[in-house]
């Protein structure tokens, strides 16, 4: 009887153990070491990835031109921001541009603050977002159709969002909604 007992708590302490929270985004298990990222905002300050442990971080590579994707997501984080609160504190917003040619640091940074004045916007010079880019392995392509100054990008949708410790814990693909893009970030606050 004590020998069932005993098991019977073991398995139940492993199962406790083992589950954890409910995520809405794609967890990535086990997590992985976020990729170095250092680029300006508008005053020339390099942001450096590694000096933002302690808060939970989403990095966005988009641009500024864009038409539909990178809009869509900012004004989804705007909505998740209001969710979150006073707890917003302890977030990072990062859209990071993958057109440095028209995305300057000033303008990168304008754009994501258009939306929420706590949103940053980086940029670099081009061999400095191309090296971003592959250490995140992202990729872009611009649409042989437009202009020297009107065209698109190709681009992924994806938020990779960091937990406090550093690490990718999950990606959240396009159009999810603020209220699960809140409820990921307090569960890993």
């Amino acid at each position: 009887m004590l020998t069932r007992s005993l098991l019977a708590g073991v398995a139940c302490a492993l199962l406790g153990a083992c589950t954890g929270p409910d995520f809405r985004g794609v967890v990535l298990e086990p997590p992985e070491p976020a990729p170095a990222l250092a680029l300006a905002d508008s005053n020339g300050t390099v942001l450096d990835l590694a000096g933002e442990r302690g808060k939970v971080v989403l990095v966005f590579f988009g641009y500024t031109h864009c038409p539909d994707i990178c809009p869509t997501t900012l004004a989804d984080w705007r909505k998740a921001k209001g969710l979150l609160g006073d707890e917003a504190r302890a977030v990072r917003w990062l859209f990071v541009t993958v057109d440095p040619e028209r995305d300057t640091p000033q303008l990168a940074h304008r754009y994501a603050a258009r939306f929420d004045r706590d949103f940053r916007g980086l940029s670099g010079t081009p061999d400095q977002v191309r090296a971003a880019m592959a250490a995140w392995k992202i990729g872009s392509v611009r649409d042989a159709g437009g202009t020297d100054s009107s065209y698109t990008v190709s681009h992924p949708s994806v938020v990779f969002v960091l937990d406090r410790e550093g690490r990718v814990r999950l990606l959240h693909r396009q159009g999810m909604p603020p209220s699960a893009i809140a409820a990921d970030i307090r569960a890993l606050l």
